[in-house]
């Protein structure tokens, strides 16, 4: 376990961090053990508990967008860092969900292309994919590259992004989504700044006042991502703040 040796620890994470690709490709060579390790730290929980993440975690680690990401994928992948490995803690996401969370187009780009596994569970939202948590935490640029690489698409991400093509064609199969998978998905598009979708979901029967993620309506989901045309029309049907609800 690298934790063992801090100071190894230290100098792989700075190499990542930095992009000094030469310095990793070295460390990698110097210590055969590098590649399968793993860094253990505590938890920010109060029962303080054990969290590890591989290498590849360490590239896309928040914020992402390390200098020479790409490359270090490639160059820890060749090493033989598993590429869907995951991190082992509170929740079990590979690095493809970390790159998704953070934006990173290029180190998720370069982990796909190192044969990640797009539709891995383990997410901190609800257990799912790595387009889950680029949807949940508008992360709208890492979303639309997963759907264009073929990742599995549920009708919430549908909507959030604006897939109006998928969104409608779960409504001409003989099983139409429930209400709350409808409301949340309303929920979802509002959060996405997507009026077409949100239109199309509240004729559905969407509830427009639901108070769902963060404790938040439709309506507070459209103010908090500055989708101000949307607000306009969600106020015009009626739609209300959580603290309206109070």
């Amino acid at each position: 376990m690298i934790y063992e040796d801090e100071v190894l620890a230290i100098e792989v994470i700075k190499a990542i961090h930095t992009g000094d690709v030469q310095h990793l490709k070295q460390l990698l060579a110097e210590n055969s053990h590098l590649a399968a390790s793993r860094i253990v730290a505590k938890s920010d929980n109060e029962n303080k508990t054990e969290v590890s993440r591989s290498l590849l975690h360490i590239v896309t680690d928040w914020p992402g967008h390390f200098a020479n990401g790409a490359k270090s994928v490639k160059v820890l992948v060749d090493a033989g860092v598993d590429v869907n490995a995951r991190f082992s803690g509170h929740h079990t996401e590979t690095p493809l969900h970390w790159a998704a969370s953070s934006d990173d187009i290029e180190v998720l780009d370069a982990l796909l292309d190192s044969g990640a596994d797009i539709n891995a569970d383990g997410a901190v939202i609800g257990g799912g994919t790595p387009l889950d948590d680029a949807v949940a935490f508008g992360q709208w640029k890492a979303a639309h590259k997963l759907v264009d690489r073929g990742a599995a698409t549920k009708l919430w991400n549908e909507a959030a992004l604006g897939l109006m093509d998928r969104v409608k064609s779960r409504f001409e199969d003989s099983e139409h989504p429930s209400q709350s998978e409808i409301t949340q998905a309303f929920w979802l598009a509002c959060h996405g700044d997507q009026r077409q979708a949100a239109e199309y979901l509240l004729n559905h029967g969407a509830n427009k006042n639901w108070i769902g993620y963060d404790d938040l309506t439709p309506l507070d989901a459209a103010w908090r991502n500055n989708a101000h045309d949307l607000v306009q029309w969600l106020s015009e049907n009626g739609a209300k703040s959580e603290k309206e609800q109070e």
